[in-house]
């Protein structure tokens, strides 16, 4: 191994093809696969083996909040390995006590434990696992535009195409969440998308039957989706089904939480509390594999006296845990979720509607914090979206330009780390605004 030349390669080529020989690509065709390489970063930037720096407006996949190799972060992780580099999840270890309550402190009141997971996913394998051993049912709701996860009741709580090949868990239900811009429900304002959407899922919960739901599984914010911020009322609406019919509410703050909407936990900006909280990514922003589920002390409590059947070898990680402890120390020092905040209010919102009114292929600009959506259409009247050959000459001219982009069908995500500056912010939208200009 110490004699292997990818320890420190010259070039992107020897390590894409390394890369696209040895490993196996998730949500891929692997024949014709030729990957961005990339060697290391420093907050909002990162770079090749080459010497090529790029501005990161992905966050990778929309995780690295608090940038490319905060160095608080890493320290942590090395001090943690001197100390204790693995624990069973039985027993005691007080890296993963201090992370549960660095969480807390920032989760509504009503919430004192934390069931630790690997990732987003199995985070939401387990709040559906909680809510259907609480209520006794089985059915759980969740949005066509939604994405929970690549394991079995996440998937098939996903909405969107890849949870097609994968229907082998039992019992997911879908609706059409608000949309605004590509309404479902013939509406026109915000107002008219929220109370038809929640009406739609009432006569849903009725025609399913209130006995037989245990969960609603939403997205505060649907990221991956289209980064669909939802109208005024549209959550509390959703609480409110919730209490009536008995139902369990898991929000998934997995992309949304950790200051990308400019808030610790998106939902805060909506005024509800729901009773199961997923999250992973920007909680340690992804330097180490972490996930969980933020328990409210109803669900947590039930399962005193009664065995929760769920567990995982890795729950609760030392290493995890001191990058989760110093990510959200570092957020609370640096005010990072300000930043994002402030960035989205005074950058990017403005900047990117400024875009839309110059550029006629944008058709909608959604989002807040660091967390937006631009959608490309042929016809603003028609609202066609752009194909994907379109999108595919974006996508190489903003690498040309030196901007990582996020992609997702019409849309590009203006997803850069919370900690990205003004001038940083502005600098991607400049580029943005160039390569636009250069498409048409």
């Amino acid at each position: 191994m110490s004699d292997s030349p990818l320890l420190h390669p010259a070039d992107n080529a020897s390590v894409r093809e390394a890369d696209t020989s040895n490993v196996f690509h998730s949500w891929s065709a692997q024949g014709t696969l030729a990957p961005f390489v990339i060697a290391s970063g420093k907050g909002a930037r990162i770079w090749d083996y080459e010497g090529n720096t790029y501005l990161d407006f992905s966050s990778m996949l929309v995780n690295v909040n608090i940038g490319h190799q905060h160095p608080k972060v890493i320290e942590a992780i090395k001090a943690q390995a001197d100390v204790l580099t693995t624990v069973a999840p039985a027993h005691a270890n007080n890296m993963r006590a201090l992370a549960a309550q660095k969480i807390l402190s920032h989760a509504p009141a009503g919430f004192e434990k934390v069931f630790f997971t690997n990732g987003g996913a199995d985070a939401n394998e387990n709040a559906i696992r909680m809510a259907r051993l609480h209520t006794g049912r089985d059915k759980v709701i969740s949005f066509y535009r939604s994405y929970h996860g690549n394991t079995g009741a996440a998937i098939v709580s996903t909405g969107d195409w890849r949870r097609i090949p994968n229907e082998y868990s039992r019992g997911h239900k879908h609706v059409f969440g608000p949309y605004l811009y590509r309404s479902e429900y013939w509406a026109t304002t915000p107002e008219q998308e929220s109370e038809r959407a929640l009406h739609f899922l009432e006569r849903t919960i009725q025609a399913e039957g209130p006995a037989s739901i245990a969960a609603f599984l939403i997205e505060s914010v649907p990221g991956t989706a289209g980064i669909l911020t939802p109208p005024p009322g549209y959550l509390k609406g959703v609480r409110a089904l919730a209490d009536k019919y008995g139902i369990v509410l898991i929000l998934d703050e997995v992309m949304a939480g950790f200051g990308r909407t400019g808030e610790w936990f998106a939902f805060n900006a909506f005024d509800v509390v729901p009773d199961l909280i997923t999250f992973a990514k920007g909680v340690n922003s992804g330097y180490i594999p972490a996930g969980g589920v933020i328990i409210n002390n109803e669900i947590a409590h039930a399962f005193d006296e009664r065995v929760f059947p769920g567990g995982l070898t890795y729950s609760g990680h030392p290493l995890a845990m001191a990058s989760i402890v110093a990510t959200i120390e570092a957020m609370e020092e640096e005010k990072v979720v300000e930043n994002s905040k402030h960035i989205g209010a005074t950058v990017l919102g403005p900047g990117l509607n400024a875009l839309k009114d110059k550029h006629s292929v944008i058709g909608d600009v959604r989002g807040s914090g660091v967390f937006w959506a631009v959608e490309f259409v042929t016809n603003r009247d028609t609202k066609e979206p752009v194909d994907a050959a379109w999108m595919g000459k974006l996508k190489a001219a903003l690498l040309a330009h030196k901007l990582l982009p996020f992609m997702a069908d019409n849309r590009l995500h203006v997803v850069p780390p919370c900690v990205v500056t003004e001038d940083e912010a502005r600098e991607g939208l400049a580029i943005i605004d160039a390569v636009l200009t250069e498409l048409s």
